[in-house]
C-alpha cells in the first residue's frame, strides 16, 4: 500500500502494570472516538494490547495519549497504511489478559526469551539444533509460516501451554535439551510462550523482535524464510513483503481467511459460507448471513456504511 494512502494503521503492545484499567477506559475511548480512530484496545492489569486506524492527526493524538499511560512511554507501535478505514468501529475493552494464556501466576515482566531482530532471525531458525515454534492458532498458521516451524494446531493461545509441555516431554525423551525460537504475528504472544517456557525452565528460549509484520517489512523478500502471507486482524486479512496487501478474503460467516482458491468453490457465497463452514451452518443461519449480506450491499450502493457491519476481529499478536 502506498505510503500516500489516507489511513494509518498502528498495532501495538505494552506489557506494564495498570492498577486500575477500568479508570483508564473512558478518557482513551472518548478521545479516539472524538478523533475518528476506531480499532479495537484491550486493557487488563498486566498491559495494553490492540490496532487502531485513522487519518496521521487522530492516530497521533491517540498514540500521545497512550504513551501517558502507566509504563507506556517507550511503547513500540507497528505502523502501516490502508486506503480505505479497515475498523467499522471503536473498542476500548476490559480484560483479564491482554493475550489470554490462561496461566494466571505468569508474569510477562519477570523475564521473557531472547530478542532476535528480523536481521538475525533466518540464522537462528537456519540452525539444526533450533527448535522453530509458530504460537499462532491453526488458521493463522495455515495461510503462512517460517520454512520449519513447528505448528501446535490450536485453536487458541489458551491451548499452548499444554502443547508445549507435550512437546517438551518428548524432546527430552529423545535426550535433547531444546533451544526454542518463537514467533507470533506482532510479539505479543511470544512475550507470554517465551516467559511460559522459561517458567517451565527452559534456558535457551528467543523470539522474533516485533513479530513476522516486522520481519516481512524489513527482510527482502529474495532474503526471505517466510512463506505464505501473515494472516492480519483487520480488514486487510493478510500482508506479505513490505507489508503489501495480500491476496486472502474473509469469510463473513466463520471468519476464516480464504485464498483465492478457496473463494473458486462452489461452497463460497460471499457472506453467507465458504468451504470451512459449508457443513457446520445451518439453513437458517445461512438465510440470516444473506439477508446481512443484502443489507450492506444495498447501504453500499447508497454510499452509506452498513449499521450491522461487523468485519473486525479481535485484537492480537
Amino acid at each position: 500500500m502506498s505510503d500516500n494512502a489516507p489511513f494509518r494503521i498502528a498495532a501495538l503492545y505494552q506489557f506494564t502494570r495498570f492498577d486500575d484499567p477500568a479508570a483508564l477506559r473512558p478518557a482513551l475511548l472518548a478521545l479516539c472516538e472524538e478523533n475518528g480512530v476506531r480499532g479495537t484496545l484491550l486493557l487488563a492489569r498486566e498491559g495494553i494490547n490492540g490496532t487502531i486506524a485513522g487519518v496521521d492527526h487522530g492516530i497521533e493524538l491517540a498514540l500521545a495519549h497512550i504513551r501517558q499511560l502507566p509504563g507506556c512511554a517507550a511503547i513500540e507501535v507497528k505502523e502501516s497504511r490502508a486506503g480505505h478505514q479497515p475498523f467499522h468501529r471503536m473498542k476500548v475493552r476490559l480484560k483479564k489478559e491482554i493475550v489470554t494464556m490462561g496461566e494466571p501466576d505468569l508474569d510477562p515482566l519477570a523475564g521473557v526469551g531472547t530478542y532476535v531482530a528480523p536481521e538475525d532471525w533466518n540464522a537462528l531458525i537456519s540452525d539444526p539444533d533450533t527448535i522453530v515454534i509458530d504460537t499462532r492458532n491453526d488458521y493463522e498458521v495455515a495461510i503462512g509460516t517460517f520454512r520449519g516451524a513447528e505448528d501446535p494446531k490450536t485453536k487458541s493461545f489458551r491451548e499452548f501451554p499444554e502443547w508445549f509441555r507435550a512437546r517438551r516431554a518428548e524432546l527430552e525423551a529423545e535426550g535433547k535439551s531444546p533451544k526454542v525460537a518463537m514467533f507470533c504475528t506482532g510479539g505479543i504472544r511470544c512475550e507470554k510462550s517465551t516467559a511460559f517456557a522459561r517458567a517451565e525452565g527452559l534456558d535457551e528460549v528467543y523470539h522474533l523482535k516485533g513479530g513476522i509484520l516486522n520481519y516481512l517489512e524489513h527482510v527482502p523478500a529474495e532474503e526471505s524464510m517466510w512463506e505464505g502471507e501473515c494472516f492480519v486482524f483487520d480488514e486487510r486479512v493478510s500482508v506479505g513483503h513490505g507489508l503489501a496487501v495480500g491476496d486472502h478474503s474473509l469469510c463473513r460467516a466463520c471468519r476464516m481467511p480464504l485464498s483465492p482458491e478457496d473463494m473458486a468453490q462452489e461452497s463460497f457465497v460471499e457472506g453467507v459460507s465458504c468451504p470451512h463452514c459449508i457443513d457446520s451452518r445451518t439453513d437458517e443461519q445461512r438465510a440470516r448471513y444473506a439477508e446481512r449480506q443484502r443489507q450492506e450491499a444495498l447501504a453500499a450502493a447508497r454510499g452509506e456504511e452498513h449499521v450491522g457491519a461487523r468485519h473486525d476481529k479481535k485484537a492480537d499478536g
